[in-house]
């Protein structure tokens, strides 16, 4: 199963607390751009996933692991993935914005 970028994105913009227009100006992307990868239409590049990774001190080893598909996690659900992607930010992201939840809104 194809990695899920969007969830990871999405994942990662909510425990910042960002807009996406707060984080597409730190990486130099569109509004529109971002959208459309947070909904799935479209594939966020290598080149994209590695300015997430920058602007926001996340490795891109974490923003794989937080786009595997429940295959890939021993079938764990959407809600679980997204509880311990959380719990793996605060760990390894120290400076984020912790939220108690994921907001997974794709607007912004």
């Amino acid at each position: 199963m194809e990695p899920d970028h969007a969830r990871a994105f999405r994942i990662i913009r909510a425990a910042f607390g960002l807009k996406q227009s707060e984080l597409t100006a730190r990486m130099s992307i569109s509004v529109s751009q971002l959208s459309l990868i947070e909904a799935g239409k479209r594939t966020a590049t290598p080149k994209v996933i590695a300015a997430l990774a920058k602007a926001t001190k996340v490795p891109v080893e974490l923003i794989e692991v937080l786009a595997a598909s429940r295959d890939d996690v021993g079938g764990k659900s959407n809600r679980e993935i997204a509880e311990t992607a959380q719990v793996l930010l605060r760990l390894l992201v120290p400076d984020q914005r912790a939220t108690p939840g994921p907001r997974m809104g794709k607007t912004g």
